[in-house]
């Protein structure tokens, strides 16, 4: 465990610096601040890469998708808590990177930070606060299936990561960027909110249940979890929607409309 807590602690910070060194140098002509926000978004991209690869290796060696253990299951989870701790740090100073030519004060930077970011922020609280401790222990020895499937939520993340990244560089009228809106919209569909049904079917064949069944069958706090879970990524589904539209909205669309 500390060991592993650690490596996530030199890991995330330090891949951070190496990006944003790395990025003003390839890119002398890019400002501090470029540099540090597509870092930070380099840094959301591994970390989505290594939580999907983990979470296909846990569901792949659950056959038994109730009692079925992998000893990665509990290691990336502790793996994961520096990152969260390090993402809260890299969002407030992204915030700052976009409004210091304000000369605000840190205070009101913290404030805007708050404000800007009240979902966010509360999403890595529970993570940190909430599942971290049911997976971890209050779940026993039952269920790394399902953590596996968690994992893989993050796989649209570097779509997402990108989508910004170009919105940054003024790069919304590219073919990129709306064949990258496209797979966006596609993976986050699939892999945050349609994981949930896939979780609760998963269960029932495993039970020999129908899919309808399975919500009567498991303990109330597991359907009271997993609408915690979702109402966010349903939300941010939402806004991902809005933006779809936006982006092919076209000039004569609006004419004819």
């Amino acid at each position: 465990m500390l060991l592993t807590l650690a490596w996530g602690s030199l890991f995330f910070p330090g891949l951070f610096a190496l990006s944003t060194w790395a990025l003003r140098r390839w890119r002398p002509a890019w400002s501090y601040n470029d540099c540090v926000m597509v870092g930070t978004r380099v840094v959301s991209s591994v970390q989505a890469v290594l939580a999907t690869g983990a979470g296909i290796v846990i569901i792949r060696s659950c056959s038994n998708v109730v009692s079925d253990r992998h000893w990665l299951t509990r290691e990336y989870v502790w793996f994961l808590i520096p990152y969260m701790v390090y993402d809260c740090y890299a969002m407030y100073l992204c915030d700052w990177c976009r409004i210091k030519d304000q000369n605000p004060g840190h205070s009101f930077v913290f404030r805007n930070f708050l404000s800007q970011n009240r979902l966010m922020i509360t999403h890595h609280v529970v993570i940190l606060f909430v599942l971290v401790p049911v997976a971890q222990k209050f779940r026993g020895d039952l269920g790394d299936f399902f953590v596996g499937c968690i994992f893989t939520a993050e796989l649209s993340t570097p779509f997402v990561s990108l989508g910004r990244v170009l919105i940054q560089r003024k790069q919304q009228h590219t073919l990129l960027y709306k064949v990258n809106g496209i797979i966006t919209l596609t993976s986050f569909f699939c892999c945050r909110i349609l994981l949930f049904p896939f979780m609760y079917w998963s269960y029932g064949r495993h039970q020999g249940l129908s899919l309808l069944q399975v919500p009567y069958n498991i303990p109330f706090f597991c359907n009271v979890a997993n609408a915690f879970l979702i109402a966010p990524q349903l939300y941010w589904f939402f806004l991902l929607c809005k933006k779809a539209l936006r982006l092919f909205d076209t000039p004569q669309d609006k004419k004819d409309g």
